[in-house]
């Protein structure tokens, strides 16, 4: 192997471009998992200490139609922002420093300005957007102050996200993750301490969050801003270039909105969930807690592979670049067999640790049952879509999402409303546009057309 560079990134690129590929996919994809999986606490913590010290109200709050708003805004965003991560990570593949650095700089004056609009979107729309979800009325007030606080730290929150981002692109994924591990571990300290100790319930575990978001974000900018590579970051030249932003919206605006198709689609399940009652509602959030695990999963594999894409696509390696995805394929469908058994024999035991409510554990037991099994259904559009994103392509994956996992998610939950209502019914529509959706994911990957975008 060449001689690398002390820095992990020189050592990175000779991985992911030159190293065995399965070895190198999970030593890139294990500190993004673990990454991820701190990252989750943020809000699952949330969810554990209010449904524990709190209630249901409290939980149904943190984690039903609040979460689904926040995950709208905040994914369209972090998809928007896989677009600076592709357009790095070719760069940083193909040794074009020079603009490697305009779009590092481009970069950041995205995620200041994204922040600062999302900060006042949150900030306005709260009240009206829950109203408009059919929020029960004894998590309202809740729901708006968690909401509220929640993005009086979004500039943080994506300044943090792009931070990361760059570093995985140029193939550092450890050192995200030593900051979301120190800011997981605040955030817990501060949730317990507002909550417990300071008896302030949902407004605590939201300044708690925020909190901890400004400290990942420093730790961030403090790697960027003192580093000696090629990434940089320079204050006085964070700014928009014209050129760089085209090209990152050209991919980064497709998978911004790809990610809000699924939180557009979750919200009118949402919807019809909230119709059935705090009860439901609060099974839902705490199936989503475990439910998210399986996500952030899915999402290291996605972010692995799309940096895979995206380095070995821009020094030319192109056979490269389709082994990879046939070894990252085997390993999520593996991960996702595991986990649906995992799921479903161990799901009462897991619920625990949201709440305690009989109620609320038979009714989450149930959708459970329905949705967990199908996990493997899923596993094509995560990484096939990221690896065409790597390589340039980000239209057509949003197209296939928008029409597979929205549209028809939408027309089968309007459909059951009208003709068979029930929970079970609404949440079956996962699995049924997961397989639709897959399938056409696998048809235009044999196309290879995604390849052509160089």
């Amino acid at each position: 192997m060449k001689e690398v560079r002390e820095e992990t990134t020189g050592q990175a690129i000779n991985q992911i471009t030159e190293g065995v590929i399965w070895k190198q996919l999970l030593i890139f994809f294990f500190p993004i998992l673990f990454g991820t999986f701190f990252q989750q606490l943020y809000n699952t913590t949330d969810a554990v200490i209010v449904g524990n010290f709190v209630g249901k109200e409290a939980l149904a709050a943190v984690g039903g139609p609040a979460s689904t708003i926040i995950n709208l805004l905040v994914g369209f965003f972090v998809g928007l922002s896989s677009g600076a991560g592709v357009v790095i990570s070719q760069y940083y593949g193909s040794g074009d420093h020079k603009r490697l650095q305009l779009a590092v700089h481009t970069s950041m004056a995205l995620a200041i300005l994204g922040g600062a609009l999302m900060m006042v979107l949150g900030l306005v729309s709260a009240a009206g957007t829950l109203r408009l979800l059919d929020t029960p009325e004894d998590i309202m007030a809740d729901s708006i102050t968690y909401m509220r606080i929640y993005f009086l730290g979004m500039i943080p929150s994506m300044i943090y996200n792009m931070g990361a981002g760059i570093l995985r692109a140029i193939g550092d994924s450890r050192r995200p993750l030593y900051f979301l591990i120190a800011s997981c571990g605040i955030n817990i300290v501060l949730d317990l301490f507002f909550v417990v100790v300071l008896d302030m319930a949902v407004a605590g575990v939201g300044i708690a969050t925020v909190l901890s978001q400004v400290l990942s974000a420093v730790m961030t900018l403090f790697v960027l801003l003192r580093t000696k590579e090629s990434y940089r970051v320079q204050i006085p030249r964070i700014r928009i270039h014209n050129q760089l932003l085209s090209t990152i919206l050209y991919i980064g605006l497709p998978a911004g909105l790809q990610s809000a198709m699924y939180s557009i689609s979750n919200l009118v399940i949402q919807a019809a969930i909230n119709g059935y009652g705090t009860d439901t509602v609060a099974a839902w959030t705490a199936y989503g807690k475990v439910d998210s695990f399986f996500w952030m999963i899915m999402s290291a594999y996605g972010i692995a592979i799309t940096t895979f894409a995206g380095q070995n696509f821009g020094a030319g390696k192109l056979d490269r670049v389709k082994k990879s995805v046939r070894v990252c394929l085997a390993m999520a469908a593996v991960t996702s067999i595991f986990f649906s058994i995992l799921v479903v024999s161990g799901g009462h035991i897991i619920l625990r640790l949201f709440t305690s409510d009989a109620a609320v554990i038979d009714i989450c037991m149930g959708m459970i049952r329905i949705v967990s099994p199908a996990y493997i259904t899923y596993i094509c559009i995560e990484i096939l879509s990221g690896a065409c994103r790597g390589c340039g392509d980000a239209l057509m994956p949003m197209i296939l999402t928008c029409f597979g996992v929205c549209i028809l998610r939408v027309i089968w939950v309007l459909a059951v409303g009208v003709l068979n209502p029930g929970v079970s019914r609404i949440v079956f529509s996962y699995p049924l546009t997961w397989t639709i959706t897959s399938i056409l994911f696998i048809i235009y990957y044999k196309k290879g057309k995604w390849m052509r975008y160089r």
